[in-house]
């Protein structure tokens, strides 16, 4: 194969994530090329494609997918669409990187699983900040045992967003809500941290009539093996918070900023154990780069990808979970 071969992505939309993060990330990689993009509104995707660089640009999602030149697609969708237009671009032959969260339930994600498997082609959720070397290096800090056992973890990620007008997250039908938003990182990263799977969730949501009843706060406890409690909270509508801690038997770690990273600032976080704090340098990279590398190589050159469709679906198993435990103010076994 030609090692100077490129994925070549088409984009499915023109969010501002896609426009702002993801796009120039892919641009910015090794093994990626943006090829096309496309609009339900062609201006609106000529004026991004100048805009951004990027070659060829479609006035239908369905233009893009008959695209015989485009590799794979990212789809940056609303939450609602994502089943949909995975499971077209599976039939289309096209390998996916779908916007978190991959679903509205689990049987929509595993539905858009088995439709990629049927396929032949890969399916990978963008949860970007898995892909940041620094996870990596926390979970070396944990299996090294200088913290000592994992006692728990806490996670926040909030921000006030509550006055804009029409925001596709104040849409209930469409996925909207602080869980499914950004809640779902915490469980995530809880998941990834301990490498096993949460046997109960229980949340505390408040709904907003003024934001068509979705969840603009979130506040939850999932239950995890060797009594390990996992506490998160996640808000549309407070001050702004991106942090996470590991508190271990002997030591914690502390991440200030758990899931917002930019190449050009600090990703570094800290470790105290033994009656000291260290800090823990972290390299300046893309993780939008990253991540996008990451589908390069198991599509050009047949690795694995580092986080199957399965794990997806598992996290979209929770996160539903956490979703009606905060409807039925009850908790949910899984």
């Amino acid at each position: 194969m030609n090692s100077d071969r490129k994925l070549r992505w088409g984009i499915l939309g023109s969010a501002s994530i896609a426009k702002g993060s993801v796009i120039p990330g892919l641009q910015q990689s090794e093994l990626n090329e943006v090829a096309a993009i496309a609009s339900r509104d062609e201006e609106k995707a000529k004026q991004t494609a100048e805009q951004l660089g990027i070659p060829q640009a479609y006035g239908s999602y369905e233009a893009l997918l008959e695209d015989d030149s485009i590799d794979a697609v990212y789809i940056p969708l609303p939450n609602h669409l994502h089943r949909e237009w995975a499971i077209r671009a599976a039939e289309a032959g096209k390998h996916i990187l779908c916007e978190k969260p991959l679903a509205l339930t689990e049987q929509e994600a595993r539905e858009m699983a088995q439709a990629c498997d049927d396929a032949g082609v890969l399916l990978a959720e963008a949860f970007m900040y898995r892909h940041h070397p620094r996870y990596d290096q926390i979970r070396d800090v944990i299996a090294s045992g200088e913290i000592g056992e994992i006692r728990g973890i806490h996670s926040t990620f909030s921000f006030n967003n509550s006055g804009s007008a029409g925001n596709v997250r104040f849409k209930r039908e469409w996925g909207g809500g602080a869980l499914y938003d950004i809640g779902c990182y915490s469980i995530s990263a809880a998941r990834l941290l301990l490498g096993q799977e949460p046997s109960a969730v229980t949340v505390i949501g408040m709904f907003s009539p003024e934001h068509d009843n979705v969840d603009m706060m979130a506040s939850g406890l999932l239950e995890f093996n060797d009594h390990v409690g996992v506490t998160f909270d996640s808000s549309m509508w407070a001050a702004f918070r991106n942090t996470l801690e590991v508190l271990g038997s002997d030591g914690i770690i502390e991440v200030p900023s758990a899931f917002i990273s930019k190449p050009d600032r600090s990703s570094n976080f800290y470790v105290t154990a033994g009656g000291e704090r260290r800090e823990v340098e972290v390299p300046q990279v893309n993780h939008y780069s990253l991540q996008g590398d990451d589908m390069a190589r198991a599509v050009l050159q047949g690795k694995d990808l580092r986080f199957a469709s399965s794990d997806a679906v598992a996290n979209m198993k929770v996160l539903e979970a956490c979703l009606r435990s905060a409807e039925e103010r009850t908790r949910i076994t899984l």
